[in-house]
């Protein structure tokens, strides 16, 4: 019995987990259409970058040339001789370069989860009106059917509409202490 409960708020309400895994990923389908050119080259160079495979390249990139301008490779002369001056510069600017495009690449990310968590925010205020308001039509009922509810404090905290003014005072405080 419990079961078919669900199911009929289900079909009611019409929602699941998968319809809201779905609105999310729309959100993050639309930021990625307007992504700008070079918000999209930071995102395919962070993914390609931040890869196990670049990994490797690099520490066979640096070892190979380690060990040619150090002498061990005899076949191929030394242009880079120690404290390898060239190196140093190579890996400081792919340090810079990659660094610029995992900045773009986060920025635009955190663009989409602020979105997110605006949408969060109000829904949440808009559930909370719509739960007042339910809270407030069951007391009524409560009261027309002769039940006394006039001793409950947590219902009257309940039927108070909620102050997003006085949680964002409350907060701004505790982040500020």
């Amino acid at each position: 019995m419990p079961q078919n409960h669900i199911s009929f708020l289900r079909s009611l309400f019409g929602e699941t987990g998968e319809t809201r895994r779905r609105i999310f990923r729309s959100m993050k389908a639309k930021a990625d259409a307007r992504r700008t050119p070079m918000e999209k080259m930071a995102d395919l160079m962070t993914s390609k970058f931040g890869s196990s495979t670049f990994l490797w390249f690099n520490i066979t990139f640096f070892l190979v040339w380690i060990l040619i301008n150090t002498g061990y490779i005899r076949t191929i002369e030394i242009f880079d001789p120690f404290p390898f001056v060239l190196l140093t510069t190579i890996v400081s600017l792919e340090a810079i370069i990659l660094a610029i495009f995992v900045l773009i690449s986060q920025n635009r990310t955190a663009k989409v989860d602020d979105l997110r968590e605006e949408t969060h925010l109000q829904l949440n205020l808009i559930a909370e009106q719509e739960i007042t308001k339910l809270i407030k039509m069951l007391a009524l009922l409560l009261e027309k059917n002769g039940i006394d509810i006039s001793e409950d404090p947590e219902l009257k905290k309940m039927i108070r509409p909620v102050s997003e003014e006085e949680i964002e005072k409350h907060l701004e405080k505790e982040i500020l202490q």
